[in-house]
């Protein structure tokens, strides 16, 4: 299959990458960019692992397709962190909240979380549950990552951070 550069913003870098019209978002980043903070697990689009965030929504790296992404600011588990490394309230709310077990649903979570927050600072129980229901985490049984959204939402709130 013939393949054509594309022109992907990604955590605010501008990516020149060769792709060919199948190419799936999550291979592109993991592959062809190297962010393999992007989980690939069902492929199917209903484990919420490969999650990114394409122009601050929500969006299934494992069912999007890489040009269809042209022109929109992709966001990676990578990009999330703060501009001198140090981790976000998220980040750091999953971490203080044991919410990160085995780690491999934490970036489609954390991603879904900070979509939820940058839209909603002050979520209900059942708004976080809404927005958290796209993925799937076999370790925590939940309770810890709704505790850890909930104080990554006062901390933000606290700090004025978006």
């Amino acid at each position: 299959m013939k393949t054509q550069l594309i022109e992907l913003n990604i955590n605010d870098q501008i990516y020149e990458i060769p792709i060919t019209p199948v190419d799936l978002l999550v291979d592109v980043l993991r592959k062809k960019v190297g962010f393999t903070g992007t989980k690939k697990g069902c492929g199917q689009g209903d484990c919420g692992a490969c999650t990114v965030l394409i122009d601050g929504k929500t969006a299934l790296a494992c069912i999007t397709l890489a040009i269809a992404c042209q022109g929109k600011k992709i966001t990676t588990i990578e990009g999330v962190a703060n501009k001198d490394g140090s981790l976000h309230p998220i980040q750091q709310s999953f971490v203080e909240h044991g919410a990160v077990q085995c780690g491999f649903c934490s970036p489609g979570m954390i991603l879904s979380s900070k979509a939820l927050l940058d839209s909603n600072p002050s979520p209900s129980e059942l708004e976080v549950k809404r927005a958290l229901s796209g993925n799937m985490c076999r370790c925590t049984g939940y309770i810890l990552i709704l505790e850890a959204v909930h104080a990554a939402a006062e901390k933000m709130a606290q700090a004025g951070v978006k």
